[in-house]
């Protein structure tokens, strides 16, 4: 049916694609999922949960990854506008702590491909944003773990001054602090 165009971003397997999108005086269409399209760019596993995050303005998500059984993510926004971030925690990567930041939002459709040993976090930047994850592992509470998200030495620049944070993400550790753990090529693991 429709094409799924890919970007390779700055970070070694992070992936931005753009669904073609069919439009007429009734609407669109456009092909949100197809594995084969996935792989073809890469995209290694399949997806084995869903989540639907609901945020209001200045929210501020992240940055989170998972230890044990890392998540590799796709993201997309249906509803709204978000500026989504990666964090590279793979020590064996040559762009390690390094950031990528770009606009998933309803009207550029695009979905953004974060591999497992990356953070992962978002803002939002319109009124309410309707962010779907899907994740190739199972989230584990027990295994979830994040970096703060104003941390200097990772430096993102996010657009928000004072954002709505849970009180989980205001108190993340800094990445200096998590040298307890063993950074291997697939991510953190304790």
């Amino acid at each position: 049916m429709s094409a799924m165009h890919v970007e390779t971003l700055s970070i070694p397997g992070v992936l931005l694609f753009r669904p073609e999108l069919h439009s007429d005086a009734r609407g669109f269409l456009l092909e949100r999922f197809r594995m084969s399209a996935y792989r073809k760019a890469g995209v290694e596993g399949t997806f084995v949960q869903s989540n639907l995050a609901r945020s209001v303005r200045k929210t501020l998500r992240g940055l989170h990854f998972q230890v044990g059984a890392p998540q590799s993510k796709l993201i997309d926004v249906s509803r709204g506008e978000v500026f989504d971030v990666v964090v590279d925690l793979r020590a064996s990567s040559a762009s390690f702590a390094e950031w990528q930041g770009v606009v998933l939002s309803e009207d550029n459709r695009a979905q953004l491909y974060v591999p497992a040993g990356c953070a992962h976090g978002f803002c939002v930047m319109s009124d309410v944003a309707d962010v779907q994850y899907q994740f190739s592992t199972e989230f584990d509470p027990a295994m979830a773990r994040g970096v703060r998200w104003n941390d200097p030495e990772i430096g993102v620049k996010w657009p928000v001054v004072n954002p709505l944070l849970s009180p989980a993400d205001a108190a993340r550790p800094f990445l200096a602090e998590l040298n307890q753990w063993e950074f291997p090529a697939t991510g953190p693991q304790l």
